[in-house]
């Protein structure tokens, strides 16, 4: 490996010049607005960030300031993810894109509840786009999260025509029913709450209230994208013998799956947790078509409402929070 030079007594490659150099490359953008999602609450209740840690990701922002090799310019907006994977490691290698390093170590810097962020140009690269003219910015800031719900589809390998049963009909819940529709599975969803049950119907999806479940369902798939205990219980009654159940949430109680109903039915449980480029790539293109459609699932609050924003959530008041900072 060639030497480029010594600085400071230090011996700096060439290799990573080149990689420290491009590390300062990107844009600075003003945030238009930043969808609050249920990672960003669970990390404020169990205290899994240091004080004065600036959380959101799901951002739509306007560029004012560039340095990159992307054809990018000031004035732009755009939409961008905040992880990227190497491509190279054993865990990308294995599919696991989520689990490499180092798309734990990449991140929008600081965080989306604020005027201003550095968006990387690896960033700019992999996993930002133009906001297609055709979506609001709260529809926009939909692309993060349904990618996360592709890559769930994706992982699960059901075959097409397949029933999929989901099990929590939050945002996210309606996200995934509508992108594993799009996928071509004949999906069911449920929950408790009656007026969800109407809006997945609205969308054109059978829906249900738990309690009026039919015990004859069997499902190839269920997708648990609710936190509560008493959705494993339930995903256990309506999966198929030899079916797969997708967990796509915490629990609070951190309950797990009985033993012996995986063995001797054959069960497969699995997780799925954050999206790959060509996931968030997939995610543009049925948001952008109207494959999967939210207009009217966010509910618009200032920045100066955050924890109002949080409160409504938690409370079930609202579906999804968006977060408008411009």
């Amino acid at each position: 490996m060639r030497v480029a030079e010594l600085k400071n007594n230090t011996i700096i490659t060439a290799e990573r010049e080149n990689e420290a150099l491009n590390n300062r490359k990107g844009a600075l953008v003003k945030v238009l607005g930043c969808g609050l999602c249920g990672s960003d609450i669970v990390k404020l209740r169990q205290h899994l960030v240091k004080d004065g840690t600036v959380l959101g990701h799901e951002i739509v922002a306007q560029i004012v300031d560039i340095d990159s090799e992307t054809s990018f310019k000031n004035g732009d907006v755009i939409i961008t993810s905040h992880h990227i994977p190497c491509g190279k490691c054993e865990y990308c290698k294995n599919g696991n894109v989520s689990m490499c390093r180092h798309f734990k170590e990449t991140n929008i810097k600081p965080g989306g509840f604020s005027e201003l962020v550095f968006v990387s140009n690896e960033h700019l690269k992999n996993v930002a786009y133009l906001k297609p003219d055709n979506l609001a910015n709260d529809e926009a800031a939909f692309y993060e999260p349904l990618g996360c719900c592709i890559r769930a589809v994706k992982r699960a390998q059901l075959n097409k025509n397949s029933t999929a049963l989901v099990i929590g009909l939050g945002s996210i819940g309606i996200l995934m029913a509508q992108a594993l529709k799009a996928f071509g599975m004949n999906v069911i969803g449920c929950d408790l709450i009656s007026s969800r049950v109407e809006l997945l119907k609205s969308l054109g999806i059978e829906a249900f209230n738990v309690s009026e479940m039919c015990e004859s369902i069997k499902a190839d798939g269920v997708f648990m994208t609710s936190g509560s205990d008493k959705a494993i219980p339930t995903a256990l009654k309506y999966v198929r013998d030899g079916g797969k159940i997708l967990v796509f949430s915490s629990t609070a109680q951190n309950f797990g799956y009985a033993n012996n109903e995986i063995y001797y039915r054959e069960l497969t449980v699995l997780g799925s947790y954050s999206p790959s480029p060509a996931d968030l790539k997939d995610s543009l293109e049925l948001l952008k078509n109207k494959d999967v459609k939210v207009k009217g699932l966010s509910t618009v609050y200032p920045l100066e409402n955050l924890q109002k924003a949080i409160n409504d959530t938690l409370d079930n008041k609202i579906l999804k929070a968006y977060i408008k900072i411009l």
